[in-house]
């Protein structure tokens, strides 16, 4: 994978990416959990793609983001004169393009639930997102447990002992690694820097989560990241 830092020399950054092959537009990995998503998703795949980092809550950093999209926001994928963005979206072009490599679960029942837990992640739990914001270097243990938050914990176990229980012979969520895993990673990530307690087959399938390859490597260069995000920081609980 070959990465590009955006810098004085934009446009030849961009039209480089605009080259044949895949570009992943992406924030900073300590804490953009869009972003890892598809990112995760990709590598896990061994899918070959060229990495921008935009640098989150700087100056320009919606200018940069532009210059790739229209949203105002990462992950962007960038597949030849194609523009596909929203990491959802993203991993749905990804499998459709390379079906061989499943990146659903192959049985029908276990393709539909992967669906719909990943929908439900993408949609759901906005108090865990807000009291528990991602943030790999940080460490608060027992912070940001609202009752609301606590509620999106239980509902989130409850997916994860169902799909472990029903499809996922304690491996990942439905065996082989899916795209149902790469879409929880944050939550593995936010789980261990908020200190939350899990059953013991919950916390196996944590420690799972971050040993695979492509978890534990966006989380390793999440760790050696040098510039700070202010308002993300400014999010952090006391």
């Amino acid at each position: 994978m070959h990465t590009t830092a955006l810098d004085p020399t934009l446009e030849q950054t961009l039209a480089a990416a605009r080259a044949p092959g895949l570009t992943l537009v992406i924030g900073n990995k300590n804490y953009s959990s869009w972003s890892m998503r598809p990112w995760v998703a990709m590598k896990a795949f061994a899918i070959p793609f060229t990495e921008v980092r935009i640098l989150l809550d700087r100056p320009d950093t919606a200018t940069n983001i532009a210059k790739w999209c229209d949203s105002g926001r990462v992950p962007v994928l960038l597949a030849g004169d194609m523009t596909i963005w929203d990491s959802l979206a993203i991993c749905e072009y990804i499998a459709e393009q390379f079906p061989d490599k499943h990146l659903w679960p192959q049985d029908v029942a276990a393709r539909a639930m992967a669906r719909s837990v990943c929908a439900e992640m993408h949609s759901s739990f906005t108090s865990l997102r807000s009291t528990m914001p991602m943030n790999v270097k940080g460490n608060y243990p027992g912070k940001g447990r609202t009752p609301a938050t606590q509620a999106d914990i239980g509902r989130i176990s409850e997916i994860w002992e169902e799909c472990l229980s029903r499809f996922g012979h304690n491996e990942f969520l439905f065996g082989d690694f899916s795209i149902a895993d790469a879409f929880f990673a944050p939550v593995v990530s936010r789980f261990k820097t908020y200190g939350v307690v899990l059953p013991p087959a919950l916390s196996a399938y944590c420690e799972r989560m971050r040993s695979h390859p492509a978890v534990a490597e966006w989380l390793d260069q999440a760790l050696a990241e040098t510039e700070s995000a202010p308002l993300h920081d400014a999010e952090m609980p006391d």
